[in-house]
């Protein structure tokens, strides 16, 4: 499943190099991460390879169920824990996937040919798939690699998810894990060739492909063995692979669930947002309508006349100017034939009559303007005069 596409030595600057190209590269290489989380990403695996140098950051393919392959980071090694008063390291594999740092990484114990998962686990699946509170209550952008890591080997430190597997001579009593002198055991061996994707914030499940029962969980008869023992035996490990099938199965059914949820989700919350971008755009075309009309209520007239006479003088002026523009309308009309002659005589000579008793009222108003001009004049002089 994995083939690493470029591996940093653990010098803390050339890592930090190696992270600063893989997410900064653009193209059909590059990496899925989005660009606003792309730096919160590259912390997390600095700090984690500073807090657990045996912990190695790397580029590496993985292969969806779909046959989709997607280059994505993870974090390849061991990490400590310790089980009663000694020390062990635990090989893990860390994936961030597609969606992370939003969502919780996947995590997979990686157990070497001569371990075996402890079945039942609290918080390992059969397949290797680890499950502790922290991975659930994941909180984005508080949660990071470096308290997951603290948490993982609190929880394998409270009950070892690793046994060694026994052999052909087993020895009176399985050790549970190997001691921390042999903690080179627990290197990467390349899984098969086939993960499962999950939805975004939900665990993928194991990079290991189905997971068979441990060899030496399988029926092995002795001549000493009972043949009802025997039989016991088999039929519960084909129980367990049976029931184990069922789950896989489910597991699937949900995952395909979640995704169009997840989906449908997405659609929702995208429509949502131009739903209320819209809705503000009306408000604030709204609000400003509200404003001009309470201008325009506010001020009905754009000037105010001084008297009564300039009041007179407005009003004869724009019905004379108002019927010089119908008159030219008119004539515009007759050009084009919308309107015939006799009907064009007939309204021209109903406007001119108008049109002339309106200006002669505005000359009657601007005399008795320029009358009262004088008179105020006058006794204004007189007024000097005394």
């Amino acid at each position: 499943m994995v083939s690493p596409s470029s591996t940093p030595p653990p010098n803390p600057q050339q890592t930090q190099q190696f992270l600063s190209s893989v997410l900064s590269q653009r193209g059909p290489s590059s990496l899925p991460y989005t660009e606003d989380t792309k730096w919160l990403i590259r912390q997390h695996l600095l700090s984690l390879v500073s807090n657990y140098p045996s912990l190695e950051t790397k580029a590496a393919t993985f292969t969806h169920n779909d046959g989709r392959s997607v280059n994505l980071l993870q974090a390849d090694g061991t990490i400590p824990m310790t089980f009663q008063g000694v020390n062990y390291n635990i090989s893990v594999i860390i994936w961030l996937m597609e969606s992370y740092p939003r969502y919780a990484p996947a995590v997979y114990v990686n157990p070497t040919r001569d371990m075996i998962i402890k079945r039942p686990h609290p918080h390992v699946s059969p397949s290797g798939l680890v499950s502790i509170p922290y991975l659930h209550n994941w909180i984005y952008p508080s949660s990071n690699l470096v308290d997951l890591i603290g948490n993982l080997s609190s929880a394998f430190s409270r009950d070892p998810p690793l046994y060694s597997q026994r052999r052909p001579n087993p020895s009176p009593s399985a050790s549970p894990l190997t001691n921390s002198s042999m903690s080179s055991s627990f290197g990467y061996h390349p899984p098969p060739p086939r993960v499962a994707h999950s939805a975004a914030g939900a665990y993928p499940p194991s990079p290991y492909g189905r997971v068979q029962p441990p060899q030496h969980l399988q029926a092995r008869p002795s001549s000493t063995d009972d043949a009802t023992v025997v039989y016991k035996r088999n039929a519960m490990n084909k129980l367990v692979e049976m029931v184990h099938g069922d789950i896989i199965g489910m597991r699937k059914a949900r995952e395909i669930e979640m995704e169009g949820l997840f989906l449908a989700q997405a659609v929702l919350r995208r429509r949502d947002e131009e739903i209320n971008k819209g809705l503000k755009e009306m408000q604030d075309e709204k609000e400003a309508l509200e404003q001009r009309l309470q201008f325009v209520s506010m001020n009905p007239y754009a000037i105010h006349c001084a008297d009564v006479l300039s009041k007179q003088m407005l009003d004869c002026t724009a019905a004379d100017l108002a019927i010089e523009d119908v008159v030219y309308s008119m004539d515009k009309a007759v050009q084009d034939s919308s309107v015939s002659f006799d009907q064009y005589l007939r309204n021209v000579r109903l406007l001119s009559r108008e049109q002339f008793f309106h200006r002669a009222t505005a000359a009657k108003v601007k005399e008795a303007q320029m009358q009262a001009q004088v008179a105020n004049m006058a006794s204004r002089i007189s007024h000097f005069i005394s």
